[in-house]
């Protein structure tokens, strides 16, 4: 990547030239198509309401994007393991930008309808499970192993900038002017992204044996997660927490309004503050990690999470409740660039996907069951209840896990690959 003489010293502070080349493409790749993610992000649920005022239809859109990755992660992860992952992941962009495009057409020419809507959002949401899983892996294959949580932190700092930051309120600007516009453009930015991801030069792999059953592949990775002391306990630890924060944040906008006194532009600010508080974590990530260590980050963030959730709690001020949410913000980010530096430090090359993608599912699988909780605890109670469970159930995790935690920071090198897994595996 040929750089201007003038640009050189901006883009080394944000992509230093010992990441390589092949990372600035792949940083590239992730930020065009993450503004185009951005733009869907506000254009995608405007377009639901637009055809439905039904709560219900409009609660599948999300849902519909949500479900492919319990659906079909391990197996994405299997097959991410399996093929090229840069190759899947040019087609994966290649077929977003054709479903996109297809569905800019109907809106032009008012063909388009809530089910056709719906089957979208189901096709978006699977092309994302293989583009994120693989990319994720894609990453061990672009840099050095020691450089995985800058790279990390790079890749973060763009999601939040495209994805958070931008794409949403131009996504609903290009909506309110002509309705179809936000859905092309995403389809062009899917479609450069693709181009872009092409340009990147990975470093050989061991060869993938595919004569075995998939099935077999799935539970080699699960195995491997479970008998991994570290990772296993990574993962434990993101599903618990998983389940707290998940009930705490399904009321958030109720919280917003109830507790806080916000209008609909005050939740905006809500959600902007973790951005930017996201932002400000993965601009330092260099320097934390060499000044505190992984373990030290885990363990520092599951203590702001708690107190999160107990400041939340407490608060009536909106100013307060706003740095709270920085605050928070730098931590969630700074957790999910180090849980997946250390999962990639410790998983071999050749299981990346697959471990990848059964910690992925153990995200969303802890916010699933942490959603109904808060909905049910703020009925009851009120919108302050879930926080005070997310508070006593933190505190509670931070106590039994605060040992293990300092164990749970990288090994010096991958693991081993463990004996392949019996091929009359059955479930999997």
């Amino acid at each position: 990547m040929t750089i201007p003489t003038l640009m050189r010293a901006p883009v080394e502070a944000v992509l230093p030239a010992r990441l390589g080349t092949p990372f600035r493409w792949l940083f590239a790749s992730s930020v065009v198509t993450n503004v185009g993610d951005g733009l869907l992000l506000a254009a995608g649920p405007l377009l639901v309401a637009s055809e439905t005022r039904d709560p219900l239809l409009v609660a599948a859109a999300v849902f519909l994007q949500q479900l492919p990755v319990l659906l079909f992660g391990v197996l994405a992860g299997a097959w991410s393991d399996r093929v090229d992952r840069r190759r899947l992941v040019l087609v994966v962009d290649l077929l977003r930008a054709a479903v996109l495009v297809a569905l800019t057409v109907t809106i032009t020419t008012g063909v388009v309808d809530i089910a056709m809507v719906l089957a979208t959002m189901f096709v978006l949401g699977t092309a994302e499970t293989l583009a994120d899983i693989a990319g994720s892996a894609l990453l061990v294959e672009t840099v050095e192993r020691a450089d995985l949580g800058v790279a990390n932190a790079r890749l973060q700092g763009g999601f939040i900038t495209a994805n958070q930051l931008m794409g949403p309120p131009i996504g609903a600007l290009l909506f309110s002017v002509v309705r179809p516009l936000p859905f092309g453009v995403t389809a062009i930015c899917a479609a450069a992204g693709a181009v872009l991801v092409t340009r990147v030069t990975l470093r050989p792999r061991p060869a993938p044996d595919r004569s075995r059953p998939l099935r077999q592949d799935v539970a080699e990775g699960v195995v491997w997660l479970w008998r991994h002391p570290a990772v296993r306990t990574l993962t434990i630890t993101i599903v618990l927490f998983n389940v707290t924060y998940g009930a705490a944040w399904s009321v958030l906008v109720l919280y917003g309004q109830e507790q806080l006194g916000l209008g609909e532009a005050g939740y905006g600010w809500l959600t902007f503050c973790i951005a930017a508080g996201g932002l400000a974590g993965t601009a330092s990530y260099g320097w934390l990690e060499r000044t505190v260590g992984l373990a030290g980050l885990m363990r520092a963030g599951l203590v702001v999470e708690t107190f999160t959730h107990l400041g939340l709690a407490l608060t009536t001020e909106p100013a307060l409740a706003f740095a709270v949410m920085f605050v928070f913000g730098f931590h969630a980010f700074v957790w999910g660039t180090t849980s997946r530096t250390i999962r990639q430090r410790s998983v071999p090359v050749e299981l990346q996907g697959r471990v990848g993608s059964v910690y992925l599912i153990g995200v969303y699988g802890g916010m699933l069951v942490g959603a109904p909780i808060g909905g049910l605890l703020a009925r009851e109670w009120g919108v302050a209840a879930p926080f005070w469970f997310g508070f006593a159930g933190s505190a509670l995790l931070v106590a039994l896990l605060w040992r293990a935690l300092a164990h749970v920071a990288h090994d010096p090198e991958p693991a081993p690959e463990p004996e392949p897994a019996p091929e009359n595996t059955r479930g999997l």
